[in-house]
């Protein structure tokens, strides 16, 4: 396997970087949440407390301008003359956008028709372009392809790039910084840019910690990757959360996770949407499905935790469509047992 360039000292350089930049985002706890979750697995965790790593209150409300500030700084000045353009369900566009802004470069987002409304008027008024096409991230690839061709954009990938898992690896070493004692962190994962750079800056560190990665059943593109020997294969992907819908994993995070990873846990939409309900109604914090997917998966027993362990599951975003936030809630199932 060859060696990639996501290393643990380039992530700590990143992080100097960008320091004061980006929110150093809070670690939550919930006693409730421990509960659900130790029944659901027949265990009692650390400290009977469930951590979640509150990466929906980062700057423009997910994980992701942890990526784009690092990538959008690599470019060249010619590049940065020219701008640049990514395809996005929402959050990628909306980081790409604000991190241009910060740094003065021309931004292009290719979105689906049908993306979040709220997540392309933050694209706008950050100061991007926004050009709809096709049902999902793979189809508005074709347009990005025509447009970056036509104008001399350079392409800054929304997760399949060293430069994004450089920068989302600051949110594995906070994460050291508040639970130095962690024993498992829980990630949601779409193209992989958050596992990729969290799974080297915990491992790297600590090597006994055990990381699980959450996928929608309908948005499995890495678990069909490591199932198929490390090949991304491109899917159709099917959800409610819209964040995690990518069409292929990342190349760089299915090495990553073959080296690192402890395994992908497939979630239901149902048990997503557990997720959202639980963190509104309980730990009063509003998360979008993505978000919510890694503490739906872990309150529904689908990850397998061990008796005593420190468990932190990290919540990607919260920008949820707010004319949906009703019916999503009402779509979610009750607690099992509650």
């Amino acid at each position: 396997m060859r060696e990639t360039p996501v290393t643990l000292a380039r992530i700590r350089a990143t992080r100097e970087e960008f320091k004061g930049r980006l929110h150093h985002t809070p670690v939550l706890s919930s006693a409730t949440a421990a509960q659900f979750a130790g029944a659901a697995c027949g265990v009692r965790l650390a400290d009977n407390r469930l951590y979640l790593k509150a990466e929906h209150l980062q700057k423009t409300g997910s994980f992701k301008p942890r990526a784009a500030l690092a990538r959008i700084a690599s470019l060249t000045p010619a590049e940065r003359s020219r701008g640049a353009i990514t395809m996005s369900a929402g959050n990628a566009g909306q980081a790409y956008a604000w991190a241009c802004r910060e740094l003065g470069v021309p931004m292009t987002v290719v979105m689906p028709n049908g993306a979040v409304p709220g997540k392309v008027a933050a694209c706008v008024a950050y100061g991007a372009e926004v050009v709809f096409h096709g049902r999902h991230v793979g189809e508005s690839r074709v347009r990005l392809e025509e447009l970056r061709q036509e104008r001399g954009l350079t392409l800054v990938h929304p997760y399949d790039d060293p430069e994004v898992l450089l920068g989302t690896g600051s949110c594995g070493l906070e994460i050291l910084d508040d639970l130095p004692d962690v024993g498992v962190v829980v990630v949601p994962v779409g193209g992989g840019g958050l596992l990729g750079g969290v799974l080297v800056a915990l491992r790297e560190t600590r090597p006994g910690i055990r990381v699980f990665g959450v996928e929608p059943v309908g948005a499995d593109s890495l678990h069909r990757a490591l199932a198929g020997g490390g090949v991304p294969v491109p899917i159709t992907p099917a959800s409610v959360a819209d964040g995690l819908m990518a069409p292929i994993a990342g190349r760089l995070v299915t090495e990553i996770a073959s080296r690192y990873l402890e395994g992908v846990v497939l979630a239901e939409d149902a048990q997503i949407l557990m997720g959202m309900r639980f963190a509104l109604e309980r730990l009063k914090q509003v998360l979008e499905p993505a978000g919510a997917a890694a503490l739906g998966a872990v309150l529904a027993g689908a990850v397998p935790l061990r008796e005593g362990e420190r468990v932190c599951v990290i919540a990607s975003g919260g920008n949820v469509a707010l004319d949906r936030l009703g019916e999503l809630l009402a779509a979610a199932p009750p607690l099992p047992g509650a």
